[in-house]
C-alpha cells in the first residue's frame, strides 16, 4: 500500500509507520540535545524489517542516524534509512551523517522535515549526488507536533521555543483571594508538571511567583527524588526582590537571576544553547510574554474547582474586544487525575478569522 504524503512522493506503509515511530523516538530524547535537535531514526532492511533504532544522544555524542547504523551493523546494506530531520552533511562535534549513511550500504532514505539550519542543512542534495534515493518532506504536520518541531521553532525565530504552563481552577484563578496557591491542582498534574520541565532547557518564572510560592523548579521522579539532569532556573528581577533564602538560589539546580530586559534574555539563552524553555510565571510575566509574540505553546491544567475572586490566569493584555482575542487552536485534551490538561497552539490568521466569523 502506498501513502502520499505532504510533498506528494510515494512511501510505503512500512516506512510510514518507522517515521511516526521516529518522532516517539525523538520526542522521548526531547531536554537531552540541545543546541542539536531531538531527532528519531530507524534502520530497515531489505525486506522492510526494522533492524536498528535510537535518538540523538548529548551534544559531543553521535546522532540518531548513526546509532541506528551501528544498532543495524551489516544488516543496514541495501536497507533504508528513516529520520524524523534531514541528515547533516557538516563536520560539527561529530562527523556528517551523511557519510556514515553511504558508508553503511544504505540505498534510500525517508526524512520528516528539512534542517532550516544553513550549517547542517543540505543533507538530502549529497546523498542524491552519491546515488541514494531521496525522499523528504514527510509528515510535516505531526513533526510540527513533536518535541522536534519545537525545535525547528527556535532554529526558525533564533530564540527557544516557548511552552506557557499555568494551573487554574475552572473559573480561571491561580490563586485564591488570600493569595494562597498550593495546590490547585492535584498530585498527577504536578508530576505532569516535572515531565514538562524534563523536556525543555530552561525554566522560567518571575519574582512575583518566586515571593509568593518559593518554588524549587527542579525536576524529580516518581518517589520524589531529584533526578540527575536538572535544568537551567531563571528568574526575572529587575527589581532585585528575591532573596538571598529562595529555594531556587539552592545548589540542587543552575539559577539565573535575570535584571535586565525580556527579549536580552531570551537572546542570551539561545545562543547559550537553549531550544526550548518552559514558562512558569504568574499573570504578569505571562502577559509580558503574550504581549511581546514570545509564547509558542500553552499547556492549561484545569482543576475541578471554583474560587470566584482571585488572580486570573494572564495579566491585561489591552484586549478590549471579543476581535481582538489571541485564537489558538487545541492539539490535545486529556485527564490528568481529577484535572484536564489542555495543550494548544496560537491560531494562523487563517484560522483566526474563521473563528472570528463562526461567532
Amino acid at each position: 500500500m502506498n501513502v502520499l504524503e505532504d510533498r506528494g512522493e510515494e512511501i510505503d506503509a512500512s516506512e510510514l509507520e518507522a517515521l511516526r515511530r521516529c518522532l516517539a523516538i525523538g520526542d522521548a530524547a526531547a531536554g537531552t540535545t540541545s543546541p542539536n535537535p531531538p531527532v528519531g531514526a530507524v534502520v530497515l532492511d531489505r525486506s522492510g524489517h526494522l533492524v536498528g533504532g535510537g535518538a540523538t544522544q548529548p551534544p559531543g555524542q553521535p546522532h540518531a542516524e548513526v546509532v541506528a547504523l551501528n544498532q543495524a551493523g551489516s544488516t543496514a546494506t541495501g536497507g533504508t534509512l528513516v529520520a524524523s530531520l534531514e541528515p547533516c552533511a557538516h563536520h560539527g562535534r561529530t562527523g556528517p551523517c551523511t557519510d556514515a549513511i553511504v558508508a553503511a550500504g544504505i540505498t534510500r532514505v525517508v526524512f520528516g522535515s528539512a534542517d532550516p539550519n544553513p550549517v547542517a542543512g543540505g543533507g538530502e542534495e549529497v546523498l542524491r549526488t552519491r546515488g541514494i534515493d531521496v525522499v523528504g518532506g514527510q509528515l510535516l504536520a505531526e513533526v510540527r507536533r513533536s518535541a522536534l518541531g519545537r525545535w525547528l521553532t527556535a532554529t526558525e525565530l533564533g530564540r527557544p521555543h516557548v511552552t506557557w504552563k499555568y494551573a487554574a481552577t475552572l473559573d480561571g484563578r491561580v490563586a485564591a483571594a488570600d493569595g494562597t496557591s498550593r495546590w490547585i491542582t492535584s498530585a498527577a498534574a504536578r508530576a505532569d508538571v516535572h515531565r514538562l520541565r524534563a523536556e525543555v532547557d530552561v525554566v522560567i518564572v518571575g519574582s512575583g511567583t518566586v515571593l509568593a510560592d518559593d518554588p524549587h523548579l527542579t525536576i524529580r521522579d516518581g518517589s520524589g527524588e531529584l533526578v540527575p539532569l536538572q535544568k537551567v532556573r531563571l528568574v526575572f528581577d529587575r527589581r532585585g526582590r528575591v532573596p538571598v533564602t529562595a529555594r531556587v538560589r539552592d545548589h540542587s539546580a543552575p539559577s539565573i537571576i535575570w535584571c535586565d530586559p525580556l527579549p536580552d534574555a531570551l537572546s542570551c539563552l539561545y545562543e547559550g544553547g537553549a531550544r526550548a524553555v518552559l514558562l512558569e510565571g504568574g499573570p504578569t510575566l505571562a502577559a509580558a510574554f503574550l504581549e511581546a509574540g514570545y509564547v509558542d505553546r500553552v499547556v492549561g491544567y484545569l482543576a475541578p474547582a471554583l474560587l470566584g475572586a482571585g488572580p486570573t490566569v494572564v495579566g491585561d493584555l489591552g484586549i478590549t474586544g471579543i476581535d481582538q482575542a489571541l485564537r489558538l487552536v487545541v492539539e490535545d485534551v486529556r485527564s490528568v487525575g481529577p484535572d484536564v490538561r489542555v495543550t494548544a497552539v496560537f491560531a494562523s490568521q487563517e484560522e483566526a478569522a474563521t473563528a472570528a466569523a463562526e461567532e
